[in-house]
Order: structure tokens, then sequence, then C-alpha cells
């Protein structure tokens, strides 16, 4: 048997195992875990997926990179299923894994979305987060190599393009001229004219230049779909965060995209039980999913991570952590269920993937006609809901 990479965590991890898995390709016998420390769930689901794949492949030479072969270097390492930590920084550099590399230049599977990196690391300091030490200071990549990397996955066949990173919106900061992200996507579809959909991962509001929020709002290429990294809900809980936008920036932000672009689809990450939330602040956090219309909710209840700020404040109990986390994912599933009752009998056009679903534009499920091969663009018009997908 060959490489075998387990991704775990966010969409920079996914993009960053595809990568793995074409450069490592022709290795023998080896398993790669990409690990995410985000939360000590995170790390325990980690460990979990160590194990797992040591069972199943006690001779392979198991390896372990990603976020949590930083932040739990010593822990991970002190497993005896563990061969070997590789640096999340050097983890695409075929140096630092001493195996043979492939040949072949990185496939891109199913030839329907193709996660493409153009950013990582972070320089910001938010209380909670513990990814600035697994993935360093922010770090762009060039147009050129972005570009790059988006005519190979078109060339593949790929239908979508997904722009991710760690700080997305953070992009050029640290290159000549410090160009904005909406500099990076108008590139992009110029030059790929052909190009069906370009979609944005997690994006800061405070960062939103005015060329990207543009083409968010006009350009239909560009998919009515913005996932906010927000947080919270409560001005005083964003402070103690060190979050660098306000309740009202949100609800400003989505209230201009929206009209302009009134289909435009809402996601956001919000956390339950930040150190010193009370009930007003949760009622907050709350009120903002009704707010912003959040459609695409990532709840995470708070995780107390070692040497960050937040870990030294006053703590929430683990049972009002739960239960709050509870009342927020109730509260997206409830606005989530409207939203979708609002496409019935609307033609959708629908990005196949595997298994017989895939997404329209704004991003909701939608199950398309037995026989649909992945990657084709398919018109649906969806007349029921069956667990929480579209169907004709």
């Amino acid at each position: 048997m060959t490489v075998e990479v387990h991704s775990l965590g966010c969409r920079l991890n996914l993009a960053e195992s595809e990568s793995l898995r074409g450069m490592l390709g022709e290795a023998d016998d080896l398993v790669v875990i990409n690990s995410c420390a985000v939360t000590a769930e995170a790390v325990r689901q980690t460990r979990q997926a160590i194990r797992r794949a040591r069972k199943a492949r006690p001779d392979a030479r198991l390896l372990v990179t990603g976020c949590a072969a930083e932040v739990e270097r010593e822990a991970l390492a002190a497993m005896p299923e563990v061969d070997g930590l590789i640096a999340n920084t050097a983890k695409l550099d075929p140096r630092a894994w001493n195996v043979p590399l492939a040949t072949r230049a990185p496939e891109t599977r199913a030839h329907t979305r193709a996660f493409v990196q153009v950013q990582n690391g972070c320089d910001h300091a938010c209380t909670f987060c513990v990814i600035p030490q697994g993935r360093g200071p922010s770090r762009s990549r060039s147009v050129t190599q972005v570009l790059d990397d988006v005519a190979r996955h078109l060339d593949a066949g790929v239908q979508e393009v997904i722009l991710t990173g760690v700080d997305l919106t953070s992009w050029g900061d640290d290159l000549p001229g410090e160009p904005r992200l909406g500099t990076l996507a108008e590139a992009i579809l110029t030059r790929f004219p052909d190009l069906p959909r370009l979609r944005l991962s997690s994006i800061d509001g405070a960062e939103v230049d005015d060329l990207l929020f543009d083409l968010l709002a006009s350009e239909a290429r560009v998919m009515p779909h913005v996932h906010l990294s927000l947080q919270h809900g409560h001005d005083l809980i964003l402070k103690r965060m060190k979050r660098r936008h306000s309740r009202a920036d949100a609800v400003n932000l989505v209230a201009g995209l929206r009209a302009r672009r009134p289909e435009i689809a809402i996601g956001a990450d919000l956390i339950a039980g930040f150190p010193t939330e009370d009930d007003e602040a949760h009622a907050a956090n709350l009120s903002i999913i009704e707010a912003l219309g959040v459609v695409h909710g990532h709840v995470f209840p708070y995780s107390q991570r070692p040497g960050t700020p937040a870990a030294r404040m006053p703590q929430v109990e683990h049972a009002t952590i739960r239960a709050r986390a509870a009342q927020l994912r109730a509260k997206v599933a409830e606005t989530r269920a409207s939203w979708l009752a609002a496409h019935l009998g609307l033609p959708l056009w629908v990005l196949a993937e595997k298994g017989g679903s895939g997404h329209a534009a704004d991003f909701a499920p939608v199950r398309v006609p037995p026989g649909t091969p992945p990657g084709a663009l398919v018109k649906v018009t969806p007349t029921r809901i069956v667990e929480g997908m579209l169907e004709a």
C-alpha cells in the first residue's frame, strides 16, 4: 500500500491534504494524519484518528503533521502509534518527508470543486485561539502561484474553486503594494472567464475591501455565500476575544450585501460559553443569528486552550456551555429550515457531487437526478425537503 492521508479540521487542511496526496503519492506504506488543534475536541479526534490508522495499518510508517503536531507536540510524540512529527509550516516542503516523491502533479478528486490555498498563518491574537501557534505568521501566496493552481484544477475538470486560508481576507498584507483579496479574486475571474464558480471560505468581515464587497454583491460567478468569522454577538465578549469588529459592524456588512444581492446566504462561526459570558451576552449571541439570518452555522462550545489569555479568564461551567451551544444550534436550525423552504419551487443550478447530491450557488444542499455525474451543473427545481436536503 502507498500513501494514505487523513485530514481533520478546516478547509485549509483539506486543501493541503490534496497537495500531500499528490506530493507523496509514490511513498511506500505511509500514513499521514493532518491534524487539528482548534479545540480540545479536535485534539481528541486527532488522537483517535492516529489510533484507528495504526490499528488498520500496523506495519505502515505513521507521521503526524498539522496544528496539533505543533500545539500538542510532546503529547503526540509520546503516543506509541506515532513514528514521527512533521512541522506544520514544513508539511508542503518535500524535503521534510524524506520519502520518494511523486513525479505527477496533485490530482483533483471527483472533478467538482477544488480548495485553493492563497494564504497561511495569522498575525492576529484572538484570546481564545492557538492557531497562530500551529500555523505561524500570515504568509500570502503570489497572484501567479494562485493562478497556476487554479489553471491546474480547471484542466482537471473542476467547476468550482474555493479560496481558502487561515485568515483569508488578510491575503496580500505581506506582498509588494499590499494588494487586497478583492484584487486576487478579480484576477482569477479575468484570467479564467470560463470558470463557472468562485467561492470564498471563511472571511473576517473587518478585512473586506471595497472591491471584494462589490464582487460579492454583484458578480454572478462569485457565489452568493459569505461565511463570517464572527465568533460572538455581544460587543463586550468580542472585545475580550480581541476581535476587530463589533456587532453593528457585522450587521451593517450583511445589510449592505443583502441590499445589493438579496439571495446571499450567510454563514458564521459562533462560540458558546466564552469566559465571562453571562445570560445577557448569551442572549445577544442567540439574537445575532436572526439579525444576520445565519443559515450556515458552525457552533463551537468554548474550549480552554493552554497558553491563551482566555484560559486565564473566569470560566463558564461546562454544563452551561453545552446547553448554550445546543440553543445556538437549535436557533441556526430554525433559521435554516425557513431558508430551505424558501427555495421550494425555484429553479436552482446545482453542482453535482458524489453520492447523488450537490450544492446550489448559495450552498443549499440539493439531491440531483439519478445518474448525474459528479462535476455536472444541472438545473433542479426542488419540491420538498427530505432530511435537510432539497429534492425535486
